[in-house]
Order: structure tokens, then sequence, then C-alpha cells
């Protein structure tokens, strides 16, 4: 699982769309902190991927910690890794973790991302619904 943390680290900081690709399952749940229902699906995910590569300005990871979690709520435990990082999205400083879960052939099933502060996560969320909505993969609200 060492080896696909270390993919995606480089293909999100090379903002490598098409290596993304490669890394997910199919059926992969991104958990956001901007949504409470999941991205579900790997053509969503990589198209939120694509707005947050645009989104995010600066972003760098600055560690990488693995282990092993329960996956939702199913009380069993898959491979994981934890990547600390830091961005800049509108002006607003960043700390953030993705903790991706593994399946059992090393790609990537579920992945949960977290921010602070509040007001970073505010300005991440308006601007990948901008995203979203501009890429076509989300209804306008209105």
């Amino acid at each position: 699982m060492d080896k696909t943390a270390d993919d995606f680290r480089a293909a999100v900081e090379k903002r490598d769309l098409a290596a993304l690709d490669d890394l997910f399952t199919e059926d992969i749940r991104l958990y956001s902190p901007v949504k409470f229902t999941p991205f579900e699906g790997k053509p969503m995910v990589l198209g939120l991927f694509g707005v947050l590569m645009r989104t995010f300005e600066d972003l760098r990871y600055v560690g990488h910690f693995e282990g092993a979690a329960e996956t939702t709520g199913d009380g069993r435990e898959a491979p994981a890794a934890v990547l600390p990082f830091r961005a800049t999205v509108g002006g607003k400083q960043i700390h953030g973790t993705d903790l991706l879960h593994f399946d059992g052939t090393g790609r990537i099933k579920e992945f949960t991302v977290m921010v602070r502060p509040q007001s970073a996560v505010q300005a991440l969320g308006e601007a990948v619904l901008a995203g979203l909505v501009a890429d076509g993969l989300v209804p306008p609200t209105g």
C-alpha cells in the first residue's frame, strides 16, 4: 500500500489525473469536508480531483503514515495511509489530511479528506461547488 500512497501523492503533486485513474477502484467513495454524502464512483471522484487540482494553490504533502482503519462502519479494518498536507485556497491557508483506504489489490477504495480551519473549509466548499457546476458535474443551485 506504501507504493499506492506514494503514487497517489506524486500524481496529485504533478496534477496528473490519468495517473489517479489507475489508482482508484471503480466504486471509490470520497468523503469530503464540504458535503454530507460521499462522492461515489470513479468518474465523479476523478471529476472532483480535476476541480481540486485547479482550486488548491501550493499543495504539498508534509507527511506519510501507514496503518489500518475501519471502513464505513462495517467493523473490518483495511490497510490505510494518512497523508497530511498544506495548501492555499482563496488566500486562506489550509491544513488537511487525506485518509486513504485500500482494497485487496492495493487500489484506493475509500478516501476521506479532513480540513481546518472552518473558514478554509467554507472557502474550499464555495470554490469546489463553483468548479463542479462549471464542469457540469453537478447542477447549478438556485
